[in-house]
């Protein structure tokens, strides 16, 4: 069973759909990572932070997580999350530092091979 809803990692096509699951300050944040210039930066961290919290690299086209797609699935992640919208925030906000810090180690190793 394949479902046209399901992707390989967490796409962020699904990231509007997870506004309204939390208070203002979640919400505040969907706005900033999915407005028409959006950060490239925040985007990729948004879709590790929820790559990391949904468990998007153990899924497989014959679990359930699958089956039922990546819209519910992201969605069913951000209403499990226990902590607060501070807490998320803190999640996205440390996704987003590792990402620099990767593009960052990047540019370095490329300009020390040249």
């Amino acid at each position: 069973m394949q479902n046209s809803d399901t992707d390989l990692l967490f796409p962020m096509r699904v990231i509007p759909h997870l506004k309204n699951l939390r208070d203002s300050e979640w919400q505040a944040l969907i706005d900033d990572v999915i407005k028409n210039d959006g950060d490239p930066i925040s985007q990729m961290a948004f879709v590790m932070m929820m790559v990391g919290m949904g468990g998007c690299q153990t899924c497989n086209t014959h679990s359930f997580r699958a089956m039922r797609g990546c819209t519910q699935c992201g969605q069913q992640t951000i209403r499990r999350f226990r902590g607060t919208d501070s807490e998320l925030i803190e999640n996205f906000n440390n996704a987003r530092i590792e990402v620099e810090s990767y593009i960052k180690k990047r540019r370095a190793d490329t300009t020390s091979s040249i």
